[in-house]
């Protein structure tokens, strides 16, 4: 009977983050994969664990993931672990996953503090709809198509980025979407020096030519409005409330989300929303 694979979230910075659940699936399972053993045994050491690891990272996901699977397969259990965060979100382990899918291995989730989904809940942007588009490719084409694809995209926007690569990023952001496009920097999550800057993407060029990007960022830049040069109505504004609700957003946070995309009062939109529930019932 084959072992289970657990994707574990790890901290993303305080080490008191990582769950009593984490903490026991690390200390009983037969091995843990991890993207940098030298990473993760200090969280091990932090907890008292004392586990075999092996390492499972982009360049050796491939020879690796066989080998893991063969295991998982013969009846041992796996932790799959990433530096920071949960495995398998703009991470090889999504790899891993697949394979134990495919190859009849359980798979379980013991989850754990998210970057993006931090960030996102930390910056103030709307929250009701997004996409997370993680890494901008380093080749300069795949790079521009990615954005270009973009351009028109109402939804606020994730990216993931590394300090060296900020300015660069903020200069092709701005080309895209725009200066005068509001973006979030959020850096250095759960840490002594966690941020959140709110700037356009103008100013926040302009503030990153002087100061020297430190951290890892996400960047978080706001849709584009409905079109440009058009006002919403507010029967258009009451049917984005209805659609959020319909796509799970509770009534008054899909009456709010809809109020800061259209401009008009929540509690008109609201009240939109209960009357059509009357109506219903």
């Amino acid at each position: 009977m084959p072992g289970t694979l657990y994707i574990v979230g790890t901290p993303i910075g305080n080490l008191g983050d990582l769950s009593p659940r984490a903490v026991e699936t690390l200390a009983q399972c037969d091995f843990i994969a991890a993207e940098d053993t030298r990473v993760t045994l200090k969280l091990l050491n932090h907890f008292a664990i004392k586990k075999p690891m092996t390492s499972y990272f982009e360049h050796n996901r491939r020879e690796k993931g066989e080998q893991i699977l063969a295991r998982l397969q013969g009846g041992e259990s796996c932790a799959l672990v990433t530096d920071a965060g949960m495995p398998a979100i703009s991470d090889p382990g999504e790899d891993l996953v697949k394979l134990c899918h495919d190859g009849g291995v359980p798979v379980a989730v013991v989850p754990g503090p998210t970057a993006f989904a931090s960030a996102l809940a930390l910056s103030g942007m709307p929250s009701g709809r997004f996409t997370f588009e993680g890494f901008l490719s380093m080749n300069k084409q795949s790079r521009r198509a990615h954005l270009q694809s973009l351009e028109n995209e109402p939804r606020t926007m994730l990216f993931y980025e590394a300090p060296h690569k900020l300015k660069a990023t903020l200069a092709d952001l701005r080309e895209t979407f725009g200066g005068e496009r509001e973006i979030a920097l959020v850096r250095e999550l759960t840490k002594i020096h966690e941020e959140v800057l709110r700037l356009t993407l103008d100013e926040a060029c302009a503030y990153y030519e002087t100061t020297q990007p430190k951290g890892e960022f996400v960047l978080i830049v706001k849709g584009k409005p409905q079109s440009d040069g058009e006002t919403w109505t507010l029967p258009q504004a009451q049917a984005l409330a209805k659609q959020y609700v319909e796509e799970g957003t509770p009534p008054s946070a899909a009456a709010k989300q809809a109020a800061q995309e259209s401009g008009f009062k929540k509690a008109d939109i609201y009240k939109a929303l209960l009357t059509e529930d009357e109506t219903d019932g």
